[in-house]
């Protein structure tokens, strides 16, 4: 692809090239590729039919998880997020050892592998809280939890500028890949001052089904707040406030 420069700026397609708009500015590109029904009949792409079914496969994944979070996600989550998961949701099929390829899939796969995902590029949990924190994942239970100690916030929390308030947030989910279903629970403090006041301990519960046979996630994050006149509003639209997977049980 080539970059566009000057003044003017096109859209569409004039003869074999093909303007566009994306988040890395104004682009363009050659028309070109192999017809479809080619791609689909001849032996020869084969391996890029088994690609890209398994490439499908992931997308449907990551959507699931991504509902599944989406309370959390309105307010944590950067623009290019689902092309993200869905790249960490191939690898996951990739790990699939027990399916041919192009039949691979997430549930036979490593589910383990989305643990550390960051929903926001913008504002990671690793390099946000310090605070030390516990999750747990207990499947014969249906219980998921996140333990945190007493903190000190402006120690252990790294707020960005015009931070006044913050929140902590989680999310025990329980995920279906194959029925794209899912059952999640969530939990949040209230919002809280970001100062030097020793905080409360901070305990999430989050039932799920017990004994369940599906991937069970822990997502943790923080919301941003800034006090006006005695409102709250969300930092910059949420544009900095971390989401992460921190923990997961595969099947």
């Amino acid at each position: 692809m080539a970059r566009q420069k000057g003044i003017i700026k096109l859209k569409g397609t004039i003869g074999d090239i093909t303007f566009y708009k994306t988040q890395d500015g104004h682009l363009a590109r050659e028309k070109g590729g192999v017809e479809a029904s080619r791609i689909k009949n001849d032996p020869a792409f084969q391996r890029t039919r088994e690609n890209g079914a398994e490439f499908g496969r992931a997308g449907k994944a990551g959507k699931t998880l991504r509902t599944a979070m989406r309370a959390l996600l309105i307010n944590s989550a950067d623009g290019r997020m689902v092309s993200r998961l869905t790249q960490a949701m191939v690898k996951v099929i990739q790990a699939d050892l027990v399916n041919q390829r192009g039949l691979r899939n997430v549930i036979d796969g490593e589910a383990e592998l989305l643990a550390g995902f960051e929903f926001n590029i913008r504002g990671k949990l690793g390099t946000s809280l310090y605070a030390p924190f516990v999750g747990a994942i207990d499947r014969p239970q249906g219980k998921i939890t996140m333990d945190m100690d007493p903190f000190v916030p402006t120690n252990m929390i790294a707020a960005p500028s015009g931070t006044t308030h913050y929140k902590v947030i989680s999310a025990g989910a329980e995920v279906d890949f194959e029925a794209e279903d899912f059952l999640v629970a969530s939990a949040e403090t209230a919002i809280l001052p970001w100062d030097a006041t020793l905080t409360a301990a901070v305990n999430h519960v989050h039932n799920v089904t017990a004994a369940s046979t599906k991937p069970l996630f822990l997502a943790l994050g923080i919301e941003f707040y800034q006090e006006v006149n005695g409102q709250m509003y969300s930092l910059k639209n949420g544009a900095y406030n971390p989401l992460a997977i921190v923990q997961v049980s595969g099947v």
